[in-house]
């Protein structure tokens, strides 16, 4: 009995010194820093590469919240948001406004000049201020976060129910993209945040960022899975946190321009994916900005929408 005892006793001993020394190797002592403490703030201050682009103006919308910019051919900027939609042209000059029934999260046009804005959980479709039509709800799960345009098909990026949806301009499901599928190769897409977004390239195919894998995916339109690019990385180079980068667009050549949460920062990488050069750092954000939505207009002027602040912020290279 008396050996059971001093066992017991001795597990016990030793069950206590386990236990310290996991609490002392996960947390800090009093007076001590924490070497696997996840420390944004000295991600956020601590990059020391210059932005390429400086600061050269800025639109202030109207609408009391901002979520969505587009751009078309001729210079004219869009922007929607909480129950309005406006149009400036390339100073800053409004040109018109017209106001919408909820809140536009997303925005894209077409060649024929027709605005698709996304709903939370369906699309509308403007021109000239008139509403022209209003396709079905995709469900009570759907966050549409994205739309682009190209010829007769519509892409719509669902971030609730992870899919990208391809549509005629009649609102026909043609086909969904992005559904995990390992016989063919496709990982699925990753969101664990309502940040989800694409865009079509110079050369016909369908970009996709998978936020949670920290990737872009390149697909064909039917949905074939052609390459990717992407690094999760605390350095500037890649992409970090849960689900980034939040947002991006394209510049003719294929260069890709993106923007990141709880880093608010913007880029420009090169079409193989390495990083070309910083557009704007995270000292130039108020700190905890989301939704930095980006175009690009038809001088290569990087627009970035920020809601924080309520502006469109316009960067120019630096020369």
């Amino acid at each position: 009995m008396k050996q059971k005892i001093i066992l017991f006793t001795a597990l016990v001993l030793l069950l206590a010194l386990v236990a310290f020394m996991v609490k002392d190797f996960f947390f800090s002592k009093p007076g001590t820093s924490n070497p696997y403490e996840f420390k944004l703030d000295a991600v956020r201050t601590g990059d020391t590469t210059s932005a390429a682009y400086a600061e050269t103006g800025q639109i202030k919308p109207e609408m009391e919240e901002i979520h969505g910019l587009t751009t078309d051919a001729s210079g004219r900027i869009y922007v929607a948001g909480k129950d309005s939609v406006e149009i400036f042209d390339a100073s800053g000059k409004t040109l018109s406004k017209f106001r919408i029934t909820g809140t536009a999260l997303c925005i894209a046009l077409d060649e024929s000049g027709n605005i698709f804005l996304g709903l939370q959980d369906h699309i509308e479709i403007w021109r000239n201020g008139k509403l022209v039509s209003k396709w079905n709800s995709y469900g009570t799960d759907a966050v549409i976060t994205s739309i682009t345009v190209k010829g007769n098909n519509v892409f719509v990026a669902d971030a609730g129910q992870k899919v990208v949806y391809r549509f005629d301009k009649d609102g026909k499901l043609i086909n969904k993209i992005g559904l995990k599928d390992p016989a063919i190769g496709v990982p699925g897409f990753i969101i664990p945040s309502p940040y989800f977004d694409l865009c079509i390239s110079s050369d016909g195919n369908l970009w996709v960022v998978n936020p949670g894998r920290h990737s872009f995916e390149k697909y064909t339109f039917d949905g074939k899975l052609l390459n990717s690019w992407g690094k999760a990385s605390m350095a500037v180079e890649g992409f970090c946190g849960c689900c980034n980068p939040s947002n991006f667009a394209m510049i003719q050549d294929s260069l890709f321009v993106t923007a990141e949460k709880a880093i608010e920062r913007v880029k420009i990488y090169n079409a193989n994916g390495t990083l070309r050069c910083l557009v704007a750092t995270p000292g130039q954000f108020e700190e905890g900005t989301k939704g930095l939505d980006l175009a690009v207009d038809n001088r290569n002027r990087i627009l970035v929408l920020d809601p924080v602040k309520k502006l469109i912020r316009i960067f120019e290279a630096k020369k």
